[in-house]
Formats: C-alpha cells, structure tokens, sequence
C-alpha cells in the first residue's frame, strides 16, 4: 500500500477546494464522451478516501494494476490543466506565459505577423513586471521570425532585437549569480545555523566575497535588488550581524512597498521578506516596531485584494505565529501566549503538506519554550522529544544540539533526574558529534552533573558562580549565540532572585526593549 503522504495523486485531490472540484468536473464534462471517462470514476474514487488504499481502486474495477499507473498520470495532468484554467490561479507569469504559447502556434502556421504581433505586446507586459527571464525567450522567438518573415525595416529591427537581447541576458546572468549566492547562504544557514567559530566566520565571509558580483545599485532593476538583499541578510544572519539583517530586511520590504505591482505577483517573497524583518527586530530587542510590523502583516494578508492560495495561507500561518510567539518571548508575556498552541498544533495539521520538516521543528521548539519560560517543564519535556526523537530532521544542527540542552535544564526543573545521567552522556555525546560542544554548553553540563554532589544549602552559591561564569559569554562573538536558543542567565536569575523565570524576563523586557 502506497502511503497517503507520498502519493502525489492523492495529495493533489485532497488539496483542491469545493469550487476547484467542481470546475474539474465541468471541465471533463465539456464533452459528453468523458461522462463516464475511467480517470474521472477514479477521480470521485479517491475523493471519498480518507487515506489513499490501492487495494480498494483495484477492487472498485474502475481500472487494472497494469493500467493503473498510466491513468493516475492521465489524471493529474487533467487536474493540472483544469487548475491552470480557473482564474483564480490566473498571474502576470501564467498570462506572459500563455501568450508566448499563443504566438509560437501562430508561428508553427506560418501566421508570422500575428504571431510577431503578440509577442511584441507580451514582451512589454514581461518586461515591465520584471519578467526579464521569459522576456529574454520572447526575443529569441522574435529573432528566429525575423529571418524567415522579411520586413521593410530588417535592418533596424535586427539592431533593436540584437540589444534588447544583450541587455536582457545581462540582466538574467546578473539575477543567477546573485540568486546563486542567496540560495547557498540559505542552505548555509539551514545547515549549521550562526557561525561558531573563527573557521566558520572566515569561510562564510569567504565565500560571500568571492561570489558577489560587480554591480552598480543604480542599474539594477527590482528582481536583482530582490535577490542582492536577500544574500546580504543570510549573510548578516549567519555572521550574528542582527543590526545589518535589520538594514537589508527593511531595504527587501521597502522594495515592495516602493513597487506595489510586485506584490500580487511575488507574495511569497513578500511574505518572507516581512518574517525577516520582524526577525531581525526581534534579535535587536525592537518591540514596538516588531508589535507595529506584525499588526501591518496580518492587516495585508487579510486584505481581500491580497493574493489567495493554498501556499499563501501555509506561509502566512507559519509566519505570522512563528512572530506572535517571538512577540511574547521579547515583552515576557509567556502565559498569555499559551493560547497559541492549540491555534499552531491545528495549522501544523492543516498545513503539514506545504510545510517543510525544519519549520514544524522550529515551531516546536518555540512552544517547548514557551513552556518553559512559563515554569511547564513536563509540556517543555514533551515538545522536546518531538524534535530530540524526530529521525528525518537533516537540518539546523544548532536546533537539534540546543533541544536537547533545554531537555535537561527543564528535566532538572521537573524534578525528572533520575535519568539525567543517562541524558548528560547522550546530550555529551551528541554535541561531540555535531562539533558544537562549546563553552556555554560545556558549562551547562559541567554544572547539571555536579548537581548530585552540590549540598541544598550550597546550591544557590553554585547557580550563582555558573552565572558569572556564562555571563562573560552575553557578548562573545559566537558564544552569544547560545542565548538566542535559550535564555540560560535568565533562568539563572530566577534561581538567584527566587522569582519565576517570565517575571524576569518580563522585567529585562521593560529596561531593554524599545
């Protein structure tokens, strides 16, 4: 039996809406011949299951095993086509697209004015929605009509096509290499997560500099600014320069709001280019521009004249709790945030399909420590597991490393020490492995293995000697990164000053946050 999460067929059926549905159906019906079509009998087959069972459609007799698989692909592509006609997924790109199609069986009939005609009109659309990479394959089709339909004006139009293929292809190979090097920092940053060390400093500073183009700011157009201030914010991220991420989060919103028409055809870079800045705000402890540029997110996507879709709504899910949970985290309001948790476990059920495996993780670990800040450790412990037990989690080594450090700071506050020993070693172990045993986590470990030997009445002398201890590390350059994951000195303080850790956390936020 072919898993439900694995078989595409399946997931795209399940994902359609009832209006989607019903087009389809329409649209198989438009002749009377496909009425009784086996790809729509198979069609209403797999919508009734609630999982995908082979075993059941070869029983139905709509179809044989060997024939199986040639009208399962015969059926997707329908559904595609069908989709590809409903208005709702009509967009500039499809529209480009679709008279390109247009013209080139203009072409192939030797209707070479028609077909010159619209791809001149399509071209100028492309062109000033920064299409350049299809306005580029116009003019190369342009070209190829031009030696075969003689005009008067040949000569000049050879010039004039000649350079607008230049300057598009200039154009094109700038956007690679910058989307190139915005792609590899990303994967950087997913990888490993901040730099740890001088190395990991010196071979990301490395590759950022030897990968980034010349380029005058000035000829870029919008798609080449898009992706020049997406590299200089991984780039920021990685190196823990929070104040420059900030700088080029706001320069990647500005550009939209500085080119509104970009929007609806780029809204999931929209979308994204908001989560960093709030991002960035939070790493530089900005609340109430972060409160004001969250407000304004969920203002936008709610808007009805905002592009709607199945991947649009995944995204605005992820991203708009992701920063609500920040947003408690930076102002210290731990148990009012708690109210999110049913909203995430639901959208994570909703959305798992568009949702990849390291965000569900992250989220996870975000209301691990939400528990934690509000002194839950047994519901910490439990969010925890699902990111220490979870095998298919190739990504962000710091997550998986810093899991398991809260693990066993929430399993010693849950007063679950009887397997600390046990913990310590695999915790040990797997910091080892993943070459991020550093001096915060060193001193973490050195301090919960001492713990059984520390009299009662000595233990608060010994928090306070791990406190001064790792508060020499708030501002190292690549030890701080520990407290991004998790605040270690504030817990410290609530042990010290006999208070909950949200209260002073809560109390930090009033002093530090603007």
């Amino acid at each position: 039996m072919t898993n439900a999460h694995k078989d595409a067929l399946f997931v795209l059926i399940k994902s359609l809406s009832k209006s989607e549905k019903r087009q389809f159906k329409l649209y198989v019906g438009r002749l009377g011949v496909n009425t009784d079509a086996k790809f729509l009998a198979l069609f209403n087959l797999l919508d009734k299951m609630r999982r995908y069972d082979e075993r059941q459609i070869l029983e139905s007799g709509i179809v044989k095993k060997a024939q199986l698989s040639n009208l399962k692909a015969h059926l997707y592509k329908q559904i595609l086509v069908s989709l590809r006609l409903n208005p709702v997924n009509q967009n500039v790109r499809i529209q480009i697209r679709e008279q390109l199609d247009f013209a080139t069986i203009l072409y192939q009939k030797g209707l070479y004015k028609q077909s010159l005609k619209i791809l001149d009109k399509a071209k100028s659309f492309a062109i000033e929605n920064e299409e350049k990479n299809v306005a580029y394959e116009i003019v190369e089709l342009e070209k190829v009509i031009e030696t075969q339909y003689i005009t008067r004006s040949i000569p000049d139009r050879a010039d004039e096509l000649a350079v607008q293929a230049k300057e598009l292809s200039a154009h094109n190979v700038m956007t690679s290499k910058l989307s190139n090097l915005s792609l590899q920092l990303y994967s950087m940053m997913l990888k490993v997560g901040y730099v740890r060390s001088d190395e990991d400093l010196k071979t990301v500073k490395n590759y950022f500099e030897t990968h980034l183009p010349s380029y005058d700011i000035d000829s870029l157009g919008f798609r080449e600014k898009l992706w020049l201030y997406k590299a200089y914010l991984w780039y920021s991220l990685l190196t823990q320069d929070f104040l420059s991420a900030y700088k080029y989060a706001s320069k990647w919103v500005d550009l939209f709001n500085d080119n509104k028409g970009m929007i609806p055809l780029n809204p999931v870079f929209y979308l994204k280019g908001n989560h960093y800045l709030l991002e960035s705000l939070f790493f530089v402890k900005y609340a109430s521009q972060f409160r004001e540029t969250l407000e304004r997110l969920e203002e936008q996507v709610e808007d009805p004249n905002f592009p709607q879709n199945d991947n649009i709504a995944s995204l605005a899910f992820l991203y708009i709790n992701t920063n609500k949970l920040n947003l408690h985290f930076l102002e210290g309001t731990f148990d009012n945030g708690l109210y999110l948790v049913n909203i995430i476990e639901y959208g994570i059920k909703k959305h798992r399909e568009r949702i990849d495996e390291h965000h569900i993780m992250l989220l996870y670990y975000k209301i691990a420590c939400l528990y934690f800040g509000n002194g839950d450790n047994k519901n910490c412990i439990v969010y925890l597991k699902k990111i220490i037990s979870n095998k298919n989690l190739k990504m962000r080594e710091d997550l998986m490393c810093f899991a398991r450090v809260l693990s066993l700071v929430a399993h010693y506050e849950a007063g679950m020490d009887y397997h600390l020993e046990v913990q310590l070693k695999s915790t040990y172990k797997f910091l080892l492995k993943m070459n991020d045993l550093h001096a915060v986590q060193k001193e973490m470990i050195k301090f919960l293995r001492n713990l059984g030997d520390i009299y009662p009445t000595d233990l608060k002398n010994e928090f306070q000697k791990l406190y001064n201890e790792l508060k020499k590390y708030e501002n190292h350059p690549y030890e701080k990164r520990a407290f991004l994951y998790l605040d270690i000195l504030s817990w410290l303080e609530s042990h010290l000053e006999n208070k909950p850790v949200g209260q002073i956390i809560r109390e930090k936020a009033m002093t530090l946050t603007r």
